[in-house]
C-alpha cells in the first residue's frame, strides 16, 4: 500500500522529454521541479543517497518498492541538505519502525523543499530509461496540462556540458580531524561526501578541504603530504580549470587519490577523454574486478559519465586497475610512474558494502612511502 497519511494529498505528474507521461500522488513539498532522470537500485540508504552532492541536478527514481520505512535520522547524511531535485517512487511511507529515527520522510522532504511523486510503476520507468537512456524530466503537483509541463521542461538544462561544482563545493577552506596527526592531505571539494572525511579521520589523517576553484599553488602553500580529489556532479568535460589543477598535482610528484569525478579529472589530465553514459551506474551492488589482485568487489556507484576505454587501454602513462563486470567500463586507473590512482566507484560505501575501503589504506601507504623518501633525501 502507499503511505497512509491522513492529510489530503494531491495528484502529481511526471513528464519525460521524450513525451512519456505518468500520473501519481504528490508527496513532500508542493511544486514543480526538473532535472535529469536517473535510477538507484539500492534497497537501503535512501537518506545518504538523497544528500549525496553527486545527485545535484537529478530527478531520482528509487527502484526499491518502499522508501521511508525506517524514517530519517539527522546523522545519516552526506552533506548539509538534500541534493536531489525530485524523488520518484512506487510507494513512499511515513510509517517507520526504527526507534532511533528523528522523524518521517514526509516532513524531511518538505523541510528540504523536495517535490516527490509516488504511485509510479518504477519498474516500467526504469526499463524505459535503460532502453532509451538518460533524459530530462519534470515532476509537478501544480500543473497537469502537458503543454505547460513541456514549456517548464524546456527550461531544464542538459547535464552534458554542465559544471555544477560551484553549487555544491564549500565556499571557504576548512579543517577536519586531528591537527596533530602525522599525515596531512589537501582535499579538492567538487561535491565531497562526509563519509570520505570520516574514512580519512579514522586512519589518523588531518584534512584541509578547499573549494573547487582553488589553485594548486594555494593548496601547496599549506604543505600537504598528498592530495585527494573528490566526487561531484556535472560534466567533467566542462571543468578545464580542475583538469589544470590535477595536472599540477601530478607534476608535483606527491600522492593523489581520486574518486568518481576525481577519476574523470585524472583521466582528462593525462589525455583520456570522458563521455556521457547511456544511463549511468547508480546503486549498491555493482560488481567490479580488481585486475591487480584478481578479486571482485561489490561496489557503491553513482556516476553518469565515464572515461574512454579505448583511450585508456592505449595510453602509455596509465595502467587500468579495475573494470565493471556488467559492462566492462573502466572503474580504476593508476599512473605507471607516479603515486597517483583513482576509482570510478565509491569505496567509502555509505551506503553500501565495505569491500573497497582498502583503497583508503592504499592511499595512506603511498603517503607514508613518499614521506619516508622525502625524509631520507
Amino acid at each position: 500500500m502507499p503511505n497512509n497519511m491522513s492529510e489530503q494529498r494531491s495528484q502529481a505528474y511526471l513528464l519525460l522529454e521524450d513525451g512519456t507521461f505518468f500520473s501519481g500522488m504528490s508527496f513532500g513539498a508542493q511544486g514543480t521541479s526538473g532535472g535529469e532522470i536517473c535510477f538507484n537500485t539500492g534497497m537501503t540508504g535512501y537518506q545518504e543517497v538523497f544528500t549525496d552532492p553527486s545527485y545535484t541536478g537529478q530527478l531520482l527514481i528509487m527502484n526499491n518498492a518502499y522508501v521511508g520505512n525506517y524514517g530519517v535520522k539527522k546523522d545519516d547524511v552526506e552533506s548539509s541538505s538534500v541534493k536531489i531535485r525530485g524523488l520518484i517512487c512506487k510507494n513512499i511511507s511515513d510509517n517507520f519502525s526504527r526507534m532511533q529515527a528523528d522523524g518521517g520522510i514526509s516532513d524531511y522532504l518538505k523541510a528540504n523543499n523536495i517535490v516527490a511523486i509516488e504511485g509510479i510503476d518504477t519498474r516500467a520507468l526504469v526499463q524505459h530509461i535503460r532502453s532509451k537512456g538518460a533524459m530530462n524530466g519534470i515532476i509537478s503537483s501544480e500543473f497537469s496540462d502537458i503543454s505547460v509541463l513541456k514549456e517548464k521542461l524546456e527550461t531544464v538544462p542538459n547535464m552534458g556540458g554542465l559544471d555544477l561544482s560551484d553549487e555544491v563545493s564549500c565556499k571557504e577552506p576548512y579543517n577536519f580531524g586531528n591537527p596533530d596527526a602525522p599525515i596531512r592531505i589537501a582535499v579538492l571539494d567538487f561535491g565531497l561526501k562526509q563519509s570520505m572525511l570520516h574514512n580519512f579521520d579514522e586512519r589518523g589523517v588531518f584534512i584541509k578541504v578547499y573549494p573547487a576553484h582553488t589553485t594548486f599553488a594555494t593548496m601547496e602553500a599549506d604543505a600537504p603530504d598528498g592530495y585527494f580529489v573528490s566526487n561531484g556532479p556535472g560534466d567533467p568535460g566542462a571543468m578545464d580549470y580542475a583538469v589544470a589543477t590535477v595536472k599540477d598535482i601530478i607534476t608535483s610528484g606527491k600522492p593523489m587519490f581520486g574518486i568518481c569525478l576525481g577519476q574523470q579529472l585524472l583521466a582528462r589530465a593525462v589525455g583520456i577523454p570522458t563521455y556521457k553514459m547511456h544511463h549511468g551506474h547508480r546503486g549498491l551492488n555493482h560488481p567490479v574486478k580488481n585486475l591487480i589482485t584478481g578479486k571482485s568487489e561489490i561496489t557503491t556507484q553513482n556516476h553518469g559519465f565515464g572515461i574512454d576505454a579505448a583511450s585508456a587501454q592505449t595510453n602509455p602513462l596509465v595502467e587500468i586497475t579495475h573494470i565493471n563486470l556488467n559492462d566492462q567500463s573502466i572503474e580504476g586507473i593508476r599512473l605507471k610512474d607516479k603515486p597517483v590512482f583513482s576509482v570510478q566507484y565509491h569505496p567509502e560505501s555509505t551506503p553500501g558494502t565495505f569491500d573497497s575501503r582498502y583503497l583508503f589504506d592504499e592511499f595512506i601507504d603511498k603517503l607514508k612511502t613518499a614521506m619516508t623518501a622525502t625524509t631520507a633525501a
